[in-house]
């Protein structure tokens, strides 16, 4: 059985941790305890009908306020598939939660409220979709209760969106009318919206057609850790432990270590303390080379064969700001690419893009969720492939040396 990973976003009362709660209770994955405190919780609501996003709103602020503050994630399962649902927040203030769980989606959705159409967070959360590189989308026009499930009411949001999506060149969009609060085309069909021929959304997430593979032609190993027992009965042993990062590696193969250039060969593969002739992204795996090289944590090791990825200390990116401290140009920062961390400068901020208009203007500084292409200098060669090529070696994040908070996250060019 495979699994989806999916974010939902949109303004704020859009309707995600309700549409959340209608998915998990249609489909019948709240288990009897959960929906007995559902129940309870529920009883003070003038109508009876229960809460369905208490349960995803887990934080006590978040159920006194009826927002969602952090992301919530939240698990079930179909007969034809697994999900993993991260429900970001929808307040300006709290987009950097949107990148985070946006990093590892198979797909979005945004949810747009009938009444008030596409507005400033939906070109927000669609732009960070782009960037992040979230290959299936779903626009969800939610409360078509509140207008009457009017027909043309959703095709004149779907048409205002597709000018959007063509602006940033999203592909594949899928346009949904729901009321998740009555239940209309979420998991069952809609009776009142007969004019609707397409999917209900439950239906779309159970065949939408994923790629987990990773470029096969970029076999990436990261090393974690340098294992060196130096017992009586491991001596020799040197191993490089670490995760593949993407593609696959094979007993025997020459490999290339970076960022020093080092060229070797493959001797072994470990995986759970056996040895195996191959393996594949994304297993962890002890790897051993034929010669002694001076190898430490963070340096990468590739398939000659392979494409070659990036070495460079400049570095050009796409960044989400995500600190309330404006970003200047000689600011300096960790950065943190898997298991690699070095230090960095801010050599050059090249443009801001407009969440509006999507027209890339200049900035002096970058403020709490601009979004911005920037140049980076870092005190070591980081190894690191195209973001739009390969999302496990393309992506990072920033981080303030002395607080050790992230302030940014960013998609290599």
């Amino acid at each position: 059985m495979n699994i989806l990973k999916f974010i939902t976003a949109g303004s704020v009362d859009d309707g995600k941790s309700t549409l959340i709660g209608r998915l998990l209770y249609d489909s019948k994955a709240v288990s009897h305890d959960i929906l007995h405190t559902l129940e309870r919780q529920s009883r003070n609501k003038p109508d009876g009908e229960l809460d369905l996003s208490l349960l995803t709103d887990g934080l006590r602020a978040e159920r006194e306020q009826g927002i969602t503050i952090d992301v919530a994630y939240k698990y079930f399962n179909t007969p034809r598939r697994k999900f993993i649902i991260a429900d970001a927040p929808g307040h300006v203030q709290y987009t950097r939660n949107m990148v985070t769980g946006a990093s590892n989606a198979d797909l979005a959705i945004i949810l747009i409220d009938a009444r008030h159409g596409v507005v400033e967070q939906t070109h927000r959360h669609s732009l960070i979709a782009s960037l992040m590189g979230i290959p299936h989308l779903v626009v969800a026009v939610n409360k078509m209760d509140l207008v009457g499930y009017d027909e043309q009411t959703f095709y004149r949001i779907a048409a205002d969106y597709q000018k959007l999506a063509q602006k940033l060149d999203l592909q594949e969009v899928l346009f949904v009318p729901i009321s998740a609060y009555v239940g209309d085309n979420v998991v069952e069909r809609s009776q009142n919206m007969t004019w609707y021929e397409g999917p209900t959304l439950l239906a779309h997430l159970e065949t939408v057609e994923l790629s987990h593979d990773l470029p096969e032609d970029e076999a990436r190993f990261q090393v974690q850790y340098v294992i060196r027992p130096r017992t009586d009965d491991l001596h020799d042993y040197r191993g490089y432990a670490g995760t593949i990062r993407s593609g696959f590696f094979k007993k025997g193969d020459r490999v290339r270590v970076l960022p020093g250039g080092i060229e070797t060969t493959l001797k072994a593969i470990e995986v759970h303390q056996q040895e195996v002739e191959e393996a594949y992204a994304p297993q962890p795996v002890v790897l051993h080379l034929e010669d002694d090289i001076d190898i430490s944590r963070g340096d990468s090791i590739v398939r000659l064969e392979d494409a070659q990825p990036a070495v460079s200390q400049d570095l050009d990116l796409e960044i989400c700001w995500m600190s309330e401290r404006p970003l200047q140009v000689g600011d300096r920062y960790l950065l943190r690419h898997n298991a690699a961390t070095v230090k960095a400068i801010v050599k050059e901020i090249r443009h801001r893009t407009d969440v509006h208009t999507f027209v890339q203007q200049p900035a002096e500084g970058l403020a709490l969720n601009d979004i911005a292409q920037v140049r980076l200098r870092t005190a070591q060669p980081l190894v690191f492939d195209a973001y739009k090529k390969n999302r496990a070696t393309g992506g990072l994040i920033l981080i303030n040396e002395n607080t050790f908070d992230t302030v940014a996250a960013g998609m290599l060019h």
